[in-house]
This record gives structure tokens, sequence and C-alpha cells, in this order.
């Protein structure tokens, strides 16, 4: 009988496209939707404190990368960092591939151009990356494989172009854009990150051990909070979706674009603390043993929320232990976990035996995942 075994993360990288954009460019680079300035953009960006992100299209609108190009970056900038030259189990993550078919974990392979290997495809939002990351990590538990990497990427830049938006039902008489759609144009950015792990630690540096993976639906209590393809309306019925109304009907519904329930959002926050005290209490986690928090989270004035929300709670971990880059590189979906933690490394701070808590939560219909980290 075969035993399990540990499994390190061993390398890291990430891919941002393009230079840092700052606020006072954004509309310059995403394009005016009926050539209005928008109503929210700057209330949005005071609200989620990204000051520079990365966009994989030029000022023209042009895109000068694909998200499975970024993610292959990602990947070999990880294979770079661990010494490797070569992997055999890739599983992928994204919001929305560069294809409607075939999936993305055969168009980052491909991206790759290396040999045969395994591939896995992981579809939601952010939290698809921990969906990847655990797939990859219980192939090397078991011994399937020897080297694999989890990788994410987004390019939401595409989708906030104003051709998704003009002559839909998202634009009013005076060419507002509603509140639901414009907020996310301020808000999500491109990149892609990945990580390699492997049965053994790096014999030189900090190698980090992976000791669990957890990752909770909250689906059946929960509507799309986040979602795209179908009317806002109707967006819990799978009857009435872009697919079954056909791409032009679904384009004037305003079907086709990344939209956002802000009301619902604020009951997903609460059940996603509910998830995490509930680990809390059955010892699954326990706070005063973690050195060091990465939680991914779409705006600074949603980390002040869920700060208040733990500050009442046993749950609770001190605002020092809190690491976050969404200032400089903005909220990159699947991709910002692992963007994060290479920064974080990046950064110095980690001592061998600290333990690192990652946490993604992710509104497209209430999810929400943990890793647990110790250096080694």
């Amino acid at each position: 009988m075969n035993h399990l075994r540990d499994v390190f993360i061993t390398g890291v990288g990430a891919h941002l496209p393009g230079a840092p954009i700052p606020n006072d460019q954004m509309e310059d680079h995403l394009g005016r939707v009926c050539g209005r300035d928008s109503l929210l953009g700057r209330r949005a960006l005071r609200w989620n404190g990204v000051k520079t992100r990365h966009y994989a299209i030029d000022a023209e609108g042009q895109a000068f990368d694909s998200n499975a190009g970024m993610c292959a970056k990602a990947v070999r900038a990880a294979l770079d960092d661990a010494g490797l030259e070569s992997l055999d189990y890739l599983a992928s993550a994204t919001t929305q591939g560069d294809w409607l078919v075939p999936g993305h974990g055969v168009s980052v392979h491909g991206e790759l151009g290396c040999g045969p290997l395994e591939v896995a495809s992981f579809q939601s939002v952010c939290g698809s990356s921990l969906m990847a990351a655990k797939a990859a990590w219980l192939n090397v538990r078991a011994g399937e494989h020897e080297v694999a990497a989890a990788c994410a990427g987004e390019f939401s830049s595409r989708w906030f172009q104003p051709a998704f938006y003009e002559g839909t039902s998202l634009v009013d008489a005076k060419g507002r854009l509603a509140a639901e759609a414009d907020y996310l144009r301020f808000t999500l950015s491109d990149g892609a990150g990945a990580v390699l792990m492997e049965p053994k630690a790096r014999p030189d540096g900090l190698s980090l051990k992976i000791d669990f993976i957890d990752v909770v639906s909250l689906a059946g209590s929960f509507e799309p909070c986040m979602w795209a393809g179908a009317p806002s309306a109707s967006r819990s019925d799978p009857m009435t979706t872009w697919s079954h109304a056909g791409p032009v009907a679904a384009h004037a519904q305003g079907a086709v674009a990344l939209l956002q329930d802000f009301e619902l959002l604020k009951r997903v926050i609460r059940a996603w603390v509910g998830v995490y005290l509930k680990k809390v209490d059955q010892g699954r986690i326990e706070p005063a043993a973690i050195d060091h928090l990465l939680c991914h989270y779409s705006a600074e004035s949603l980390r002040e929320e869920l700060m208040g929300l733990l500050e009442a709670t046993a749950g609770m971990i001190p605002r020092e232990k809190w690491f976050s880059n969404l200032p400089t590189v903005g909220n990159v979906g699947a991709a910002s976990i692992w963007v994060m933690l290479e920064a974080f490394l990046r950064d110095g701070r980690l001592k061998r035996g600290q333990r690192v808590l990652c946490v993604v939560p992710e509104s497209g219909r209430s999810l929400v995942g943990f890793m647990m980290l110790e250096a080694v």
C-alpha cells in the first residue's frame, strides 16, 4: 500500500504584462463607454485602494499577449525559481480562458511548447486557483507525479472594451453604464501566477510544505454574485444563459458582460467569515499559530469589513500579520494569490518554521478556499 507523501512548493512565478498603469490613465487605456467618463470610476478607486495595475492590451485596445501566454510565462518563471527544466503535471485555472473550447489547461500547455504531460483545467473565479493547486498537490502526494505546476491567469481587460457594453441594455439613454458593470472595470486587471510542487524540499533556500488545501462552496445557499453569460434577473437559471439566447441576443441583453451584485456581496462576505470561524472552532485553523496571512480581497474597504467582522471573535489574526500587494497590482482574480505569494517570498520576511495561511474567497457563487503552508 502506498503512503501519502509530503509535498512542497519549491518554486513560484508571476507575470504582470506591460508597464504599471496609474489611476489617471485607466480610462485612456480601457476606452470610454459611449465616449463618456465613468460616473463610478473615482468612487470605485477610492473604495478598492488600487493605485496601479497591469493590462495585456495597449492604449489602442490591441492585445499583446493571451491568458494562456501569460500563464506559460508564470510557469516558466516558477520552473526557473525551482531550478527545474520540466514538469509532468499541469493544473491551470482562470475565470475565462482565451477560447470557449478547448480548455485552459491544454491552451497553457500549447504555449509552454513542452513534451507530453497530464493537464487539468479549472474554471471558476478567484477560487479556481486553489482548485488547481489541490489537484496538483494530491497528484504529487499520491505519487502519481514528481513535478506539478498549478497556474492561474486572467485577461480581464478584454471584458472591459467599450464594445462589450455599447448597444446593450447595460447603457442607458444618456450613455451611462450600469453600476454592476462599471465598478468591475476599475477593479480587475491582467496577469498570471504559478507554483511548482515536488515531494522534496529544495536543497537551498526555503520551501513551503503544504499542510492542507480546503475549498468550500456555498452555492447551495446563494445565487450568482459575480457572473457573465446571463441577464441579471435570471442569472440563476441555466436555461436563460447566452448559449440558449444566442450570442447576438445575449449581447443586446447585456448578458455577455461581467457583472457584480453588490447587495448580495455584503451577505456573501459574512458567509465567508462563517466558514473560516467554523474551521477555527474545529481546530483546523489555529489563529495564534499563524505567522503570516495572505488573504485575497478585491478592495481595501472589503479588507476593513472582514477585519471588522473578525475582531470581535477568537479567529482574528493581528493586522500586522496580513500581507497584500493589491495597491500595486490590483485584483488579478484567480492569479492574485500566486502573484501575492511571489511578492511575499521576494519580500524576505518569511523565516524557517513560520506558518502561512492563504485565504481565497470568491464571490462568483460564494466559495472560499484555504491553504496552510509551513516554511522549511
